[in-house]
């Protein structure tokens, strides 16, 4: 193998105006490069891509505006259910305390029935015995 002055081969190091000049040429480049992009406004097919742009934009929001009508609604029917469910809980326990009421009258009075036969069968009981003597 031979030995390869590494040194021979790279370019001369180039100069400050060199580099300077490179440079600007660079910008020119993307310059001219971004120019040639420009779009017209006044073109018929540019006109076209902005109004179905638009058209979609348009879509879009009504979709959007439907979701949230849709979710709204659903969010107001889950509280009015809620609600209802709520309202029967309360109802049934306002039910559930006059049945509680209306079974303690009903022990009551049976007490008070069972009383008053226990007294009339005492009062026969004695009348009876007032009898015999």
């Amino acid at each position: 193998m031979q030995k390869v002055d590494k040194r021979s081969k790279t370019k001369a190091v180039a100069g400050f105006g060199e580099r300077m000049n490179s440079a600007a040429e660079a910008k020119k480049a993307l310059l001219e490069k971004f120019k040639a992009n420009k779009v017209d406004v006044n073109d018929p097919a540019f006109l076209e891509q902005q109004a179905a742009r638009q058209a979609a934009a348009a879509a879009r929001a009504e979709r959007d505006a439907q979701r949230k009508a849709e979710k709204d609604a659903a969010k107001a029917q889950q509280i009015a259910d809620r609600k209802a469910a709520q309202e029967a809980a309360e109802a049934q326990v306002i039910a559930d305390e006059a049945a509680q009421e209306a079974a303690k009258i009903a022990d009551a009075e049976a007490q008070i029935a069972l009383a008053v036969q226990q007294k009339a069968a005492r009062d026969a009981r004695y009348a009876a015995r007032k009898a015999r003597k």
